[in-house]
């Protein structure tokens, strides 16, 4: 399926079908995630519902620590 993640047209694999499955195939480790799908930030709770549909946008924004 062909989608936008942060800006670029990446395909992901037919059995990726939430937010959730994709936060897990790219295995994003930070603690704190916000997910931004076709315009709507989204909260934690409802990634596993966030069906996935061609042409989709998705943000991925991680916070981590430094100085």
């Amino acid at each position: 399926m062909e989608i936008r993640i942060n800006g670029n047209d990446v395909t992901i694999p037919e059995n990726l079908t939430t937010i959730q499955d994709v936060i897990n195939h790219y295995q994003f480790k930070s603690p704190i995630i916000i997910v931004e799908h076709n315009d709507h930030i989204l909260k934690k709770e409802d990634y596993d519902q966030a069906k996935l549909k061609p042409g989709d946008h998705i943000e991925f924004v991680q916070f981590v620590g430094g100085g």
